[in-house]
C-alpha cells in the first residue's frame, strides 16, 4: 500500500520512467504470450515453442536491466534522516523498491494480458477481420494457468533483481562511487576475450552448417544456434569491456598537460567508469547486432537463412525493437544517476566560482570522446559479425 500512495504522489519525470518499464514489461508480456500461443497451436512442434520461449529471455532480460536502472535512480528509495524513526531503515526501502518495481512490471503483464485476448477475439469478438487469427492460435483455448505463470516470470524476476541491487551493503562510503576509488576496472582483457570468442563461434557456426536451427518469434526460422550464441558471447563481452574503455577514455582526456576542462572531464570518466561502462557497453553489443542483422537482410543472404530478405517478422521486430529501446534507456538512466551522485561536486565547483560553461564543456567532451571510441568499436564489431553470415 505504501509503495502505491508513492506511485500516486512521485515526481512527473519518475512516473515517466516507471510507466516506460510498464511498456516495456507488457512488450514482453505480448511475446511470451504469443509463444503460447505458438505451443497451443502446434502442439507437435515442442522443440521450436521451446526455443522460441528461449529467445524471449532476451528481451526479458533487457527489460529487468533497464527496470533496476529505473528503481536505482527512484528519489523514494534515498535514506534521509528520520525515516528510521517511523521504520523505514535502508533494509525497508529496498522492499520498497522492489515492491515498486513489481507493480510496474504487473501493470505492464495485464496490459499485454488484456491486448492478447482483445486480438484473439476472446473479449469483444476479433479485430481487424481476423488478421492475427493465425498468429495467436485464435481458433485453440489458451490455457489461463500457463498464462499467469508466463506473465509473472518479469514481475518475479525485476523485484528479485531490484531487491537484491539496492541491498544494504557493508561499507557504504567506500563502494559508493562504485570503485571510483579502487584500481582501474579489470574487466577489459576478459571482454576482448569474450569477444574474440563469440566472432569466432558464429564464424565457425555460419560456415560449418550446423543444420541446428533458433527459430525466433514470427518469420526468421533459419537462424544457425551457434550464431546467436556467438553474439550473445559478443554481448557479454562487450559489457565487461565497457568499464575498461570508458576508464581508458578519461584517461586519454587527461594526456598531454590537460587544462581544466579536459582533467575534470577525464576524472569524472575514470570515476564512473563502472557505472555507465556496462550500459554503454551493452548498447555498444545491441546497436552492432542490428547493424549486422540489418547488413544480412539488405544483403538477402545469410548461412542457413531459410527466410528471405525483408522477412523479418512482426514478433521478431518487436522483441529487437524491446531490446534496443530497454538498453538504450537503461543508458540513459544510468546517465542520470551519474548526474546526480556528483550533485554536489557541482554544486561545490560552482560555489567557488566556476563558470557553468566549463561543466558544459566537460560534459560536451566527455559525450565526444566516448562517442570517438566506441562508435568505431560497433562498427567494427558488427562488420565481423556479419561476415561469416553474407556467404
Amino acid at each position: 500500500m505504501l509503495a502505491l500512495r508513492l506511485v500516486r504522489g512521485t515526481h512527473p519525470l519518475v512516473l515517466l520512467r516507471r510507466l516506460l518499464v510498464a511498456a516495456a514489461a507488457a512488450g514482453v508480456g505480448f511475446l511470451l504470450l504469443c509463444t503460447l500461443g505458438y505451443a497451443v497451436g502446434h502442439p507437435a512442434d515442442a522443440a521450436a515453442a521451446s526455443l522460441r520461449l528461449l529467445w524471449c529471455a532476451i528481451p526479458l532480460a533487457a527489460t529487468v536491466y533497464f527496470a533496476v536502472a529505473v528503481a536505482r535512480t527512484d528519489p523514494s528509495i534515498r535514506p534521509r534522516p528520520g525515516l528510521s524513526a517511523v521504520g523505514l531503515g535502508p533494509a525497508r526501502l529496498t522492499a520498497l523498491a522492489a515492491a515498486s518495481t513489481a507493480v510496474s512490471c504487473t501493470l505492464g503483464s495485464m496490459l499485454a494480458l488484456l491486448f492478447y485476448l482483445h486480438l484473439r477475439g476472446d473479449i469483444t469478438g476479433m479485430p481487424f477481420d481476423g488478421a492475427a487469427a493465425e498468429l495467436l492460435a485464435a481458433d485453440q483455448p489458451i490455457p489461463l494457468a500457463a498464462a499467469l505463470t508466463l506473465l509473472a516470470i518479469l514481475p518475479v524476476a525485476a523485484s528479485t533483481a531490484a531487491g537484491l541491487a539496492l541491498r544494504p551493503r557493508k561499507n557504504t562510503a567506500a563502494t559508493s562511487a562504485d570503485g571510483a576509488e579502487g584500481p582501474a576496472p579489470t574487466g577489459l582483457p576478459w571482454g576482448v576475450a569474450l569477444v574474440a570468442v563469440g566472432l569466432a563461434v558464429e564464424t565457425y557456426a555460419g560456415q560449418g552448417g550446423e543444420g541446428g536451427t533458433f527459430p525466433l518469434p514470427g518469420r526468421f526460422e533459419g537462424s544457425p544456434g551457434g550464431v546467436l550464441a556467438g553474439w550473445i558471447l559478443t554481448a557479454v563481452g562487450l559489457a565487461m569491456a565497457g568499464p575498461g574503455l570508458t576508464h581508458w577514455c578519461g584517461r586519454l582526456l587527461q594526456t598531454a598537460r590537460p587544462g581544466a576542462v579536459r582533467l575534470l572531464a577525464g576524472r569524472v570518466l575514470m570515476g564512473e567508469s563502472r557505472r555507465i561502462g556496462r550500459p554503454l557497453g551493452v548498447v555498444c553489443a545491441v546497436v552492432s547486432a542490428a547493424l549486422a542483422a540489418g547488413t544480412l537482410y539488405g544483403s538477402g543472404a545469410g548461412a542457413g537463412a531459410g527466410a528471405g530478405a525483408g522477412d523479418f517478422g512482426p514478433l521478431s521486430g518487436l522483441g529487437a525493437g524491446l531490446v534496443l529501446a530497454c538498453t538504450t534507456a537503461t543508458l540513459l538512466t544510468a546517465a542520470l544517476e551519474s548526474k546526480q551522485s556528483r550533485a554536489h561536486t557541482t554544486e561545490a565547483l560552482l560555489r567557488l566560482g566556476a563558470p557553468a560553461t566549463v561543466l558544459r564543456t566537460a560534459a560536451l567532451m566527455r559525450a565526444g570522446v566516448l562517442l570517438a571510441v566506441f562508435l568505431p568499436v560497433t562498427w567494427l564489431v558488427a562488420e565481423l559479425a556479419a561476415v561469416p553470415l553474407r556467404g
